[in-house]
């Protein structure tokens, strides 16, 4: 999950919605309220479920291990054959935009001729 999550495309895309999700925060306090109360709700099941699962996650921490290292070597053949996920989100909007316009030009061009 931390592998994943330090991929450039995944970290700006979450920092992208953690801003729009504090903006809608800040501009509409109803909807500040109620994000509140699911922060703390959300909290109060992650504490709980925590130290339940603690003693199961323990016996199978070689299993978590495995499975983990697969993961990581699954990650690093999905970023071999997908260039976009080490780029940050900005970057891929400006080269979509850019392919975009100058393909809306060819198009404009080939039309008007």
């Amino acid at each position: 999950v931390k592998e994943a999550a330090n991929l450039s495309l995944v970290s700006s895309a979450c920092e992208v919605v953690s801003a729009a999700y504090a903006s809608s925060k800040e501009s509409h306090p109803c909807l500040s309220s109620v994000c509140d109360a699911a922060e703390k709700g959300v909290q109060s099941v992650t504490q709980a479920t925590a130290s339940c699962v603690q003693p199961v996650l323990a016996t199978l921490e070689p299993h978590v291990a495995a499975v983990s290292e697969y993961a990581a070597k699954g990650l690093d053949k999905l970023g071999e054959k997908l260039p976009l996920l080490p780029k940050p989100v900005e970057q891929i909007l400006s080269g979509t935009k850019e392919l975009l316009s100058s393909r809306g030009a060819e198009v404009k061009e080939a039309v008007s001729s």
